[in-house]
């Protein structure tokens, strides 16, 4: 499945990373530093993680919902996981696109004092340290989108 989800995470983490990279340059302003733009490559990630799901497993793919208890004795606690699970994979667009967002809006923010503060001295040490920034938040995207698909076609043992 790697070989076919591939282009989709590639595709994210390059213009991820192109788009942080932009914001190192004077005068622009990354366009993850705007949740919706963050939205905008978050949401579809939660839809295919979910359609691929169903697709390989049909509707058995909510099975992992309710967690690996499967006696009439633990309906209380299935009921209580199946809620958890919902909530976490709802609130899994939510948090890639925070995460993103608040990483680089931090990024700007800290060379645009630093630039005020110090003209030459530490901003060129800080953009060094933005250039890794950016490097790792296009990466840590892409490593969750990976993830979650992964564990959205994975076989249960």
């Amino acid at each position: 499945m790697g070989r076919f989800f591939f282009p989709l995470i590639a595709t994210l983490g390059m213009y991820i990373l192109v788009c942080n990279f932009l914001g190192l340059i004077p005068g622009f302003e990354a366009p993850t530093a705007n949740l919706n733009t963050n939205a905008a490559m978050a949401i579809p990630v939660f839809l295919a993680t979910h359609y691929y799901g169903v697709k390989i497993h049909g509707l058995g793919y909510f099975k992992h919902f309710i967690g690996p208890i499967r006696s009439i004795f633990a309906l209380p606690l299935m009921i209580l996981i199946f809620f958890i699970e919902v909530l976490s994979h709802v609130a899994r667009p939510l948090t890639l696109s925070v995460r993103l967002f608040g990483n680089m809006m931090a990024k700007h923010l800290l060379l645009l004092i630093l630039a005020i503060l110090t003209p030459w001295i530490v901003p060129v040490s800080i953009l060094t340290l933005g250039v890794i920034v950016s490097i790792v938040q296009a990466l840590v995207f892409t490593f969750l989108t990976a993830t979650y698909l992964a564990g959205a076609v994975e076989e249960a043992h």
